[in-house]
């Protein structure tokens, strides 16, 4: 007897804002690292990006697979007063940029509102059917 794991649309949109909920603490140390020319071990803070996957093929959940460095270029800026300068004045920054940062964070608080909109509509659909039912 073969037994498949079947999602009711509660456990997909939880899933969903789990997965989200952590996206958003990405990109929030992102946000709030965006300055950080050294994190303690005399590197700037390289921006982390979110990896999801769904479990099962079709319908299913979603979750956090992993949270990765950002491989691109770290930024060079141009500030000879710095104590992390180099002898040409250039400092190595994060490869954060803020515009899409903030665009990811919208993007992301908006999947989790959808997530939460589905669950709402779900309850008042399980009431309204509570209520025929008396």
């Amino acid at each position: 007897m073969t037994m498949h794991n079947t999602l009711g649309p509660v456990d997909i949109a939880v899933s969903g804002m789990r997965a989200q909920g952590r996206h958003m603490e990405v990109i929030s140390s992102n946000i709030a690292n965006a300055r950080t020319a050294d994190t303690g071990q005399g590197q700037p803070y390289r921006r982390l990006e979110t990896i999801f996957r769904a479990p099962t093929e079709g319908i299913s959940d979603v979750e956090v697979e992993q949270v990765v460095p950002d491989q691109s270029a770290m930024e060079r800026v141009y500030d000879p007063g710095h104590p992390k300068a180099d002898a040409s004045g250039y400092i190595t920054m994060p490869n954060v940029h803020l515009p899409v940062e903030m665009m990811n964070l919208t993007i992301a608080s908006r999947s989790y509102q959808a997530n939460a909109a589905i669950l709402k509509r779900y309850q008042r659909m399980v009431e309204t059917t509570l209520e025929l039912l008396r």
